[in-house]
């Protein structure tokens, strides 16, 4: 019997959609969001250092629990996906990625935080297309942290 590559790819794609037709969850698809490829639109941040970050120690220790308190907060309403810092201390802080389709909606979110009122951080807005399933990452941590920030 001869096998062509045809009919190899016509049997991976066969396979392929088989099982992304067997475990698609059509429900859990619309709840987060989800196009046809998984996929939803999101904005990216880029959380830099901004130009005032001369505030006394205590005083940054306080814009820096207001900050992250307002993470919290964005992430309880279902507006901030994920959020982390750099490790590297260089001149990008962290990232956000915001639950919303515009810039706009997401600079209207960036001005809730105090460290961006306070000049101690600044933002640069992206719109940025990723898996919806990352609309579960807050509560998947909450599952697994065993101590708050």
């Amino acid at each position: 019997m001869k096998i062509t590559i045809s009919a190899v790819i016509a049997t991976l794609a066969l396979v392929c959609h088989s099982a992304y037709s067997e475990t698609y969850d059509v429900e859990l698809a619309n709840k987060l969001g989800a196009d046809e490829y998984g996929m939803k639109a999101y904005v990216m941040a880029f959380l830099k250092s901004g130009p005032h970050r001369d505030q006394g120690e205590d005083e940054a220790k306080a814009l820096q629990k207001a900050h992250l308190d307002n993470i919290g907060r964005l992430a309880q309403e279902g507006k901030l996906v994920l959020a982390g810092p750099f490790l590297d201390d260089g001149l990008l802080r962290g990232i956000y990625i915001f639950n919303v389709t515009t810039i706009e909606e997401a600079k209207m979110l960036t001005e809730s935080d105090p460290a961006i009122k306070a000049g101690r951080l600044v933002m640069e807005l992206h719109p940025w297309y990723g898996s919806a399933a990352l609309m579960q990452v807050n509560q998947i941590h909450q599952s697994i942290a065993s101590k708050g920030i």
